[in-house]
């Protein structure tokens, strides 16, 4: 982590909880091109906060990272004035003028703007879908794809709400059966464009995304997956504040590239996944991700492996001789949920899914067995170190979510994964889906509702993927903190 990374980190109130647990924390963007200006995440509007600030802080559009202050009612221009120095002071910018060569130039617009097929998963949350494809149409790029897959849902809400208000723009596809990977796959299989990303219903996605996604591509050919920053939208209760305590989704400010060619001092590498990004904000070529086989659905929220799909992704993206790359410029910003009773299913869920990705890992990599197990004893320290480290959310009424109750869920979910894991592939061979050299279903398409606006999936591919989830798909969690 670098210097600047760190100080963004220290930055954030999120360190500081016990003084924002019950004061909102307002959300904001500030590029210091127009110092005078705030903008809500995602930059859709110009916003006038006052108490606490977080500030993701900006130069030509690049993040630097995230800095805070106090603003009084009505005065706009002390708080800009108070997060700019703050900027200056916490970033280490070396002057007002921001005139030093190693600062961030404007950014390069692509000269070409390949077809971006963009896949949302959603299960019965209209309205945060409704944001989430709002913000995508927002970009302004000229080629994007946009897929809702509705992953078993209650009703035909979704749906409708597609069908009636994004018609041609965005075509929408239902898998009845739970699990995110499953849709995920539903997505892959009946998207058109060359290079497919992924994110969330709870997210909103910055206007620079598409663009940054499609640039790194570009400026590398030997790149095949690309993740980006995560940051919160907002920080309005104690459970969101508890949760960036706890881990948060931000991989840091420096874009950063793994191969297997250039392995990095790293002594969990390439199967410490958290760190490479989360699952909400990733993008692959097609090809690449068709000849895997997909995504694994014996892994992934709404199964019993309760995680994993999207770090298994970038394992075998690795393993298969890909480089990987954490652009910091694509930026996607994460609606926490809002309640503490959430806390203890995802703390536990984080450390099931990290298990369940290390035990697919090798089920689908079997030559990676004896160096997993060289691993072992230096991710499980780094794993009890990282977690004990964290922070404990704290204040009345967090009792029951303290910081040694969270630690303890993940761990006991570690130990839980590989079962959760082989549970799961047992139950997609009794639906008689084998869970090695399955295939992405020919006919993806035919499961959207009639008369949605969906194509014809190009066909199967081959490639492990397995058998369906079981339970329902409340948002992934992905990118545990093990591999923070």
């Amino acid at each position: 982590m670098s210097g600047r990374d760190r100080r963004s980190a220290a930055a954030c109130p999120c360190s500081a909880a016990r003084e924002s647990l019950y004061t909102p924390v307002h959300v904001v963007e500030l590029d210091l091109d127009r110092p005078n200006e705030l903008r809500s995440p995602g930059g859709a509007s110009p916003v006038v906060p006052n108490g606490r600030v977080l500030a993701l802080v900006r130069l030509h559009g690049h993040p630097l990272g995230l800095v805070h202050a106090t603003g009084r009612p009505g005065d706009t221009a002390g708080l800009c004035r108070a997060l700019v120095a703050a900027a200056h002071r916490e970033l280490e910018l070396p002057s007002p003028e921001l005139s030093a060569p190693d600062l961030p130039a404007a950014r390069t617009e692509p000269n070409l703007t390949p077809l971006l097929s963009v896949v949302v998963a959603t299960h019965n949350r209209p309205a945060s879908l409704r944001r989430c494809l709002d913000s995508l149409l927002r970009t302004g790029y000229p080629q994007l794809d946009v897929v809702v897959v509705d992953n078993a849902p209650a009703d035909d809400s979704a749906r409708t709400l597609v069908l009636t208000e994004y018609p041609p723009s965005v075509r929408y596809l239902r898998e009845p059966i739970p699990g995110l990977a499953r849709a995920h796959n539903r997505g892959l299989a009946a998207a058109h464009g060359t290079l497919v990303a992924f994110t969330d219903d709870d997210t909103v996605v910055d206007r620079g995304w598409p663009r940054a996604l499609v640039a790194t591509f570009a400026a590398d050919p030997a790149v095949g997956c690309v993740t980006g920053l995560i940051v919160p939208a907002e920080l309005e209760t104690q459970a969101q504040v508890a949760l960036e305590n706890h881990g948060g989704y931000t991989k840091g400010f420096t874009e950063q590239r793994w191969s297997l060619d250039a392995p990095p001092d790293e002594p969990l590498f390439p199967f410490a996944g958290g760190q490479f990004g989360s699952g909400a904000n990733m993008a692959f070529r097609a090809d690449l991700l068709h000849r895997l086989g997909g995504f694994d659905p014996a892994t992934g929220t709404g199964t019993l492996a309760r995680g994993g799909d999207d770090l298994l992704a970038f394992f075998r993206t690795l393993i298969a001789g890909a480089a990987l790359v954490y652009q910091p410029d694509a930026i996607v910003w994460h609606h926490h949920h809002r309640t503490m009773d959430a806390l203890p299913a995802q703390a536990y869920g984080y450390g099931v899914g990290f298990g369940a990705y290390l035990t697919a890992a090798v089920a689908h990599e079997p030559a990676m067995l004896p160096a997993l197990l060289r691993r072992v004893p230096l991710g499980l320290g780094q794993a009890v170190r990282r977690a004990r480290s964290r922070p404990a959310p704290t204040g009345p009424g967090a009792g029951r979510q303290t910081h040694g109750r969270l630690t303890g869920l993940e761990l006991r979910g570690l130990a839980y994964g590989p079962l959760g894991y082989l549970r799961s592939c047992l139950r997609a061979r009794r639906d008689g889906i084998p869970h090695i050299a399955a295939r992405l279903p020919s006919g993806a398409a035919s499961g959207a509702q009639s008369g949605s606006q969906s194509a014809p999936a190009s066909g199967p591919v081959s490639g492990p993927v397995s058998g369906h989830a079981s339970g329902p798909t409340n948002g992934p969690m992905s990118g545990p903190p093990y591999g923070r």
